[in-house]
């Protein structure tokens, strides 16, 4: 379960890691209540603030990419990683002094989201030179946990330091900015020799078109791809539909809110635990089953009638959700050419975030005008469609025939893709054999 561990620059990152992503799940709770106390509850102003900090995704997550295969990896992660903290600063300060406005926290995200386009494909990247390509997967799944992991803790955190601070969300941003050190000693610290980089695409013309062209000849990146534009437009918009039900529906406080986002972090670390057992690359027909499974749990969740079944039922619901995305990112990962990894993994999750920029603001639409259970329900509604669709396409590239051969007289079943059946030379002497002794017989 831990194998990647081994590897020293990446436990020592990961290690790191942790620490960094609790402060950022600490900010995102901090900056969805943020809002919600400067908007008045507006559901459509959370979803905005959603949008603004995941629409650079469409933008800037392909430059990331390329920006990957070309320049050193860890060189552009110290960058990014710094940036970012010193963003989470001034949102701090700005609440410390009691200067923000509702533009700022958008202005401040809005960048936020920008420098985090180019950092996540860089970091994805980054996994394969860390521990080579028979431990991606695992590695994966690990990162998968951390992230987890620290949304299991850092909701909690955060609930209680606002709770404490009476709804003052400045502790929160503050802690987050420190915990970027952490990320950025790591990477310093890192034996240069141990790593496994990929060699440099050199600067060119066209290169985002490669990655473009690379992705459109495989269909199997082009399903998977597909199903994460879907589920992360429509599905993965809990930051927004959590806070809403919690407010609007439950009449809960910041606390509890912190609680609820703990709920689904419980089921998610609970999916990505049980995927770091998987060792090879998963099949297309797991990746639907589980957007399926996934999009059902969400409905399901949206029409629990208490806040403590609706706990209760974001455990599952998180667990659906990682066992997908982990599945989703391994598939991708495993399934392209290291120079090549950069750019399609850099369209990958532009897929994955990119739509949040249309979704989160009309699943906070949908809550504010119908309710917010609706915005669940919607939204899981979509992808289990998109999942049974994506069934449906992957069944019509599989054909069931019956072929009729003579001399001798033989009747086969085909499954599988349409062609010539041309059986093995061993197979083609015995049924020789067998025609010279008994001719006319018909076999099945």
């Amino acid at each position: 379960m831990f194998r990647a561990l081994r590897v020293r620059n990446f436990r020592r990152y990961a290690s790191a890691n942790l620490l960094s992503l609790t402060g950022t799940w600490m900010q995102r709770i901090g900056q969805d209540w943020l809002v919600l106390q400067l908007s008045d509850d507006s559901g459509v102003a959370l979803g905005l603030i959603t949008a603004l900090q995941f629409g650079p995704s469409l933008l800037l997550s392909m430059y990331g990419g390329v920006l990957a295969d070309r320049y050193p990896k860890r060189r552009l992660l110290l960058i990014s990683q710094g940036l970012m903290g010193l963003l989470s600063l001034v949102l701090g300060t700005l609440v410390a002094t009691g200067a923000v406005q509702l533009w700022h926290v958008f202005v401040l995200a809005g960048a936020l989201g920008s420098v985090s386009a180019v950092d996540v494909p860089v970091r994805q990247a980054f996994v394969s030179e860390m521990v080579g390509p028979g431990l991606i997967t695992n590695a994966v799944s690990l990162n998968s946990t951390i992230f987890n992991g620290a949304r299991l803790v850092g909701p909690a955190l955060a609930g209680l330091l606002i709770g404490a601070a009476s709804g003052n969300t400045a502790p929160a941003f503050f802690l987050n900015a420190a915990s970027f050190a952490f990320t950025i000693a790591a990477l310093a610290g890192m034996r240069a020799d141990e790593l496994l980089p990929s060699p440099p695409v050199a600067r060119g013309r066209g290169q985002l078109r490669a990655g473009l062209a690379y992705t459109w000849a495989h269909p199997d990146l082009l399903l998977a791809m597909g199903l994460a534009f879907v589920t992360g437009t429509f599905g993965f918009n809990y930051q927004v539909t959590i806070a809403l039900m919690a407010r609007e529906t439950f009449d809960l406080g910041a606390q509890a809110f912190g609680l609820l986002s703990t709920c689904f972090a419980v089921g998610s670390l609970s999916g990505a635990l049980l995927s770091t057992r998987r060792s090879v690359r998963p099949r297309q027909r797991f990746l639907i089953g589980s957007a399926v499974l996934f999009g059902v749990c969400t409905v399901v969740a949206g029409l629990m009638p208490t806040h403590v079944a609706f706990a209760l039922l974001l455990v599952p619901t998180g667990a659906a959700a990682l066992v997908f995305s982990v599945a989703n990112n391994s598939f991708v990962q495993l399934g392209v050419e290291p120079q090549m990894r950069g750019r399609v993994m850099a369209l990958y999750f532009m897929c994955f975030m990119g739509g949040t920029p249309v979704g989160a603001p009309l699943v906070g639409w949908v809550s504010e005008h119908l309710g917010a259970p609706w915005g669940l329900i919607l939204g899981g509604g979509v992808c289990v469609v998109a999942g049974l669709g994506a069934a449906a396409v992957l069944a019509r590239h599989r054909s069931v025939r019956v072929r009729l051969d003579r001399a001798p007289l033989r009747f086969r079943l085909q499954v599988g893709p349409q062609g010539p059946v041309v059986p093995p030379p061993q197979v083609r002497a015995a049924e020789e054999r067998l025609a010279e002794k008994a001719p006319g017989q018909q076999s099945l």
